[in-house]
């Protein structure tokens, strides 16, 4: 029998130079150079090109599907096992003590914007995959490793892949936390906006946010109004909350700055939301209608309420645990308006359609509207499935410990699949840097996770299995 941990570990220097080399592509979505040939902005299309172009020299399948998905592909057999993995990136913000995109490694670590999520984990499966190709294991199955350049910004790669190309039959994501996740909440992106402006807004502008899925780490706003006192009251509630900012003055013109702390949505607690802390600040400064109805529904909604109680989203199940709203992305102008853009990640059995009805009648009220821009139901696989029983074997195999089951506010690319889980690469007590600064993978569980998952292609797709 194999001892895959044994051969992974001779793959180290291998693996960790791919790594680098796809951590030092800034794979950020760029649409203002979009174009056929680079949908999604260079970028992404020259990180799927480096990983095609890794299939082709190790002498298996490849397929680029409209420069937005591509797959690798080795064995036989009419059945399909998928492996979905991506390479594109959220931005890398700032403060960070190494460069985003350069792979450094310190301590046993490599840092980098995509290290854990998710170029850290898609190089590991593809160094699983051939690992078992060198040592002739025999297939029954086809493998195929499918490599997305958008999953950050709504999986549209994935939309258009499986328009053109077979559904897996079973499937695993290395895009999350082991042991094994078989249930994800769903995802919906929602839209607040309010209005009610009179002429002469005290509030000139108000920003903070580039994505629904990352918790602001800065925002900004301008005021039109005298600035006696606001200086000393800026700096104490600086102060009282811990967190840094700046103010800037000229005539009746103020500039407020806020620094947050970025995380993931799926638990906004990981951090500071920027835009909701200036908010909570500027509720007691703003006295114009459309300015003070902004600011006072974004602190009412939001400051130390990541759970959707003031706007009646909130739920909890034993399966998947709270639901959890983001606010992304804040934009104020006189002119339009306020503007709120909130992920919402709410757990397996939640009555959608009945919540947001309850809240759209509760904001009516207030004069605040609500859209819905985008929705991705929940996905869920029972614990009693073969595929569960086969990776929990896999990973009692590889690490000694037994598989429970998780549940995660995060959307993967099993939640594309027919039957599909999350596996890895992030082991129990370690902590998730997804999305912020000084992003890193640890450099032995990197191989480690090479191990299970060259175990899991043989589990699932071998002639044994």
């Amino acid at each position: 029998m194999i001892n895959w941990m044994e051969e992974a570990q001779k793959k180290q220097s291998e693996l960790l130079s791919e790594l680098q080399q796809l951590i030092q592509i800034p794979s950020v979505l760029d649409e203002t150079q979009s174009s056929e040939g680079q949908p999604f902005g260079p970028g992404p299309n020259e990180a799927l090109k480096l990983m095609l172009q890794k299939g082709i020299e190790a002498g298996m399948k490849v397929k680029n599907v409209d420069q937005m998905a591509g797959h690798i592909e080795m064995g036989e057999g009419d059945e399909l096992l998928g492996i979905l993995g991506h390479v594109d990136v959220v931005p890398a913000g700032k403060g960070w003590t190494y460069p985003p995109f350069e792979g450094h490694i310190e301590n046993n670590r490599l840092y980098g914007r995509g290290a854990i999520d998710d170029k850290g984990p898609t190089i590991a499966a593809w160094m699983a995959m051939k690992i078992v190709k060198e040592a002739g294991i025999p297939l029954n199955k086809r493998v195929r490793l499918i490599i997305g350049t958008d999953e950050e910004s709504g999986f549209r790669c994935v939309k258009r892949y499986f328009e053109k190309e077979e559904m897996p039959h079973i499937g695993f994501a290395p895009d999350a936390d082991f042991p094994i996740i078989n249930a994800e909440k769903g995802i919906a992106t929602l839209q607040l906006a309010t209005s009610k402006l009179e002429q002469d807004e005290q509030l000139q502008s108000f920003t903070a946010g580039t994505r629904t899925n990352m918790v602001p780490d800065l925002a900004r706003a301008v005021l039109h109004l005298k600035h006696e006192a606001i200086e000393s009251k800026f700096e104490q509630f600086l102060n009282e909350h811990k967190i840094q900012g700046s103010i800037k003055t000229d005539q009746h013109v103020i500039e407020l700055t806020l620094e947050g702390k970025s995380a993931h949505a799926m638990e906004p607690n990981d951090g500071v939301n920027a835009g909701v802390y200036l908010a909570e600040f500027l509720k007691g400064i703003m006295t114009t209608s459309g300015s003070k109805t902004y600011v006072n529904f974004i602190s009412s909604s939001f400051f130390e309420d990541s759970r959707g109680h003031t706007l009646a989203l909130n739920y909890h199940d034993d399966e998947s645990g709270d639901t959890t709203l983001n606010a992304g992305i804040f934009s104020f102008n006189p002119v339009s308006g306020g503007t709120i853009d909130v992920s919402l990640r709410y757990s397996v059995t939640y009555s959608f359609e009945q919540k947001l009805t309850e809240c759209q009648q509760l904001l009516s009220e207030f004069g605040v509207s609500i859209d819905i821009v985008s929705n991705s139901n929940p996905h869920y696989v029972d614990q009693s499935d073969e595929l569960i029983q086969s990776l929990s074997r896999v990973y009692k195999r590889q690490t000694g410990e037994n598989a429970t089951l998780l549940s995660i506010g995060g959307g993967t690319y099993a939640r594309v699949l027919q039957k599909g889980v999350a596996f890895g690469m992030l082991f129990p007590g370690e902590k998730d840097v997804a999305h912020q600064v000084d992003e890193f993978v640890d450099i032995q569980n990197l191989i480690k996770a090479v191990a299970i998952y060259a175990d899991a292609i043989c589990e699932l797709a071998s002639i044994k299995s």
